[in-house]
């Protein structure tokens, strides 16, 4: 329990309501691609890592029985819910079986005084119950609680298994049941059920689009920058993170602004300012991050309970001199990267592991930007605007396998932003900053075009600082002594020069289009294969580190070891670029 938790009042009883649902139709039938990644990730990583939360306000005058009811009828109309996925030990799901009738249990949390915050109280309760795996091949997909207070009923505080359901689903969920509360009529089912999404995608059409989203990513992969984060500090995994969040009028009227200047989309304009100042911040030509949330631009997709958990990649060259022009480019790149989010997901990392290992890099996941703002329940009420103009502060901790995490909630008439930026790269103030930043070039886009050039000043976030041993080398930044002391580590203690290919006698510092490194074993026997080989092993954690595209193989030092043309003067055994085992050069 952490000190959070412990802060948190204690309920005065608790007890368990056990739900039965029937009237559903029992089916079967493969596994979705986001289901099957999603799987995967739940049998490898930590359970409070992957399950997701959410908290669900209960209306003033709701009772206990309604709130139940409400639930039940959720299992009922939708298939997800009554998902599981049989398999034996040891053994990946492939399949998924619709039950036709089941049961659930609630938990009832009652306390005798009002909560001095209910919210932070129901958030804490649905964070404690991501912490427990869900049984793929048995359990009800939500781990419900319900909070009360003297008997009445405050919100319902939900854990959900990723395999069955995303944020976007339980939006679905949430306006569904507060429909079913209401008494109205719900909506006739219109949008892919699990198993009509496996079938689309298992169609030639879908075999397609899959073999299509491959090729995107490799290119984006072979291409772009290996990390968007690779200085010092970058080096670590699974970080916990502070949340920070973002409350604007002052964002959200100059994001309305700068769409009615430039005829843009607001979420696109946007996501053009947080891609702006990512690669302003990390000093990159491009931005490349993953915004999951816009993988459900499908009609079909939009209201889908299921999990459509999958990735998709954004790359956005930045190399452009305004904040217009970048924007024109935006849309085009954003649904690119939205039509090639449906993958195979083993198929995906079997691509990337080939297509890294023949670039000589290590692909990091460091950006993610999702917007959540357009989901069911989540436009603005469209009242009075009521909220600050712009104020900042801090939410619950979250250990990220990313470097910088954005969820926009609400662009109107408040704009709403939780930020997670590791700790190890974002000084104190900084993330406060970039947030802080990110208003400001929105109001000076809204009152015109923005040169790019001029960014620090606008928005008073500075570009990482880089010593002058790093160059830009086949799209990424890398330094060449790093890779000289990952190389000769890697070989225990050979020495090791690299240089940038282009390089002149003795000039380490220039551009290159790709990296050469000399490698002097003395005695023992060396490939240029082995060499990259023991690299490539090492690679992980330094996102610093390209591969070079070349290895040369020597008798000996020279004396002056880091001189480039003092190397090329020595005995060159064998040379290749370690790629396979014959070498071809």
């Amino acid at each position: 329990m952490t000190a959070h938790e412990r802060d948190l009042p204690r309920p005065a009883k608790t007890h368990t309501v056990t739900v039965a649902h029937a009237g559903g139709e029992e089916r079967r039938g493969p596994v979705t691609l986001g289901q099957a990644n999603m799987i995967r990730c739940m049998l490898r990583d930590e359970p409070e890592h992957i399950n997701i939360h959410d908290v669900w306000p209960v209306p003033a005058g709701t009772r206990t029985d309604a709130v139940i009811d409400a639930l039940r009828a959720l299992a009922v109309r939708h298939e997800a819910l009554r998902t599981t996925f049989p398999h034996v030990a040891g053994a990946v799901p492939r399949e998924q079986v619709v039950a036709a009738e089941g049961e659930f249990t609630v938990t009832v949390l009652d306390h005798e005084e009002p909560l001095p915050d209910a919210e932070r109280y129901a958030d804490a309760v649905a964070r404690r119950a991501r912490a427990e795996r869900f049984r793929l091949d048995r359990d009800f997909g939500l781990r419900i609680s319900l909070v009360t207070v003297g008997g009445a009923p405050v919100s319902v505080a939900l854990a959900a298994s990723h395999t069955v359901t995303d944020v976007s689903a339980l939006a679905v969920l949430e306006e569904d049941w507060l429909a079913l509360l209401a008494g109205g009529p719900l909506p006739p089912q219109t949008a892919f059920t699990p198993l009509d999404l496996a079938a689309e995608e298992a169609s030639p059409a879908g075999l397609r689009k899959s073999a299509a989203s491959l090729r995107y990513w490799e290119r984006i992969i072979r291409t772009g920058p290996q990390a968007m984060f690779d200085g010092p500090g970058a080096e670590g995994t699974e970080i916990v993170t502070p949340e920070v969040t973002l409350r604007s009028l002052r964002g959200a009227r100059a994001l309305a602004r700068v769409a009615e200047r430039t005829g843009g989309l607001p979420s696109t304009v946007l996501l053009t300012a947080w891609c702006a100042l990512v690669a302003h911040r990390t000093g990159q030509d491009a931005c490349v991050a993953a915004v999951p949330t816009s993988n459900r631009f499908h009609d079909r997709l939009v209201r889908s309970v299921n999990t459509v958990s999958q990735d998709a990649l954004l790359a956005l060259d930045v190399r452009v001199p305004s904040f217009d022009a970048l924007l024109a480019k935006a849309w085009g790149a954003a649904l690119d990267a939205y039509r090639h989010s449906r993958f195979d997901a083993v198929a995906l990392w079997e691509m990337i592991d080939r297509t890294t290992f023949e670039r000589g890099s290590r692909f990091a996941r460091d950006v993610v930007f999702n917007d959540v703002s357009a989901l069911p329940g989540t436009e603005g009420s469209g009242a009075a605007p009521d909220g600050p103009d712009l104020e900042l502060g801090r939410g619950p901790s979250q250990v990220l396998p990313t470097r910088l995490l954005a969820f926009v909630h609400e662009t109107a008439p408040l704009l709403r932003i939780g930020l997670w930026a590791d700790p190890a790269l974002f000084a104190p103030g900084e993330a406060e900053g970039f947030l802080t930043g990110l208003v400001r070039l929105l109001e000076a886009a809204a009152e015109e075009d923005v040169p790019l050039a001029s960014l620090t000043g606008v928005t008073g976030v500075r570009p990482v600082e880089r010593g002058p041993d790093w160059i830009r080398v086949d799209g990424c930044w890398v330094s060449p002594p790093a890779v000289a002391d990952a190389l000769g580590d890697a070989l225990g203690g050979v020495p090791v020069h690299v240089t940038a290919d282009g390089d002149g006698p003795g000039d380490g510092k220039g551009p290159g289009e790709g990296l050469t490194a000399f490698l002097a074993p003395g005695g023992a026997p060396l490939s240029p294969a082995e060499a990259h080989a023991a690299l490539m092993h090492v690679l992980p954690g330094r996102p610093g580190v390209l591969a070079p595209r070349r290895y040369v193989i020597v008798q000996a030092p020279p004396e002056a070891a880091d001189r480039t043309d003092a190397w090329l003067r020595q005995h060159i055994l064998t040379e290749g670029n370690g790629r396979t085992p014959a070498d071809p050069t």
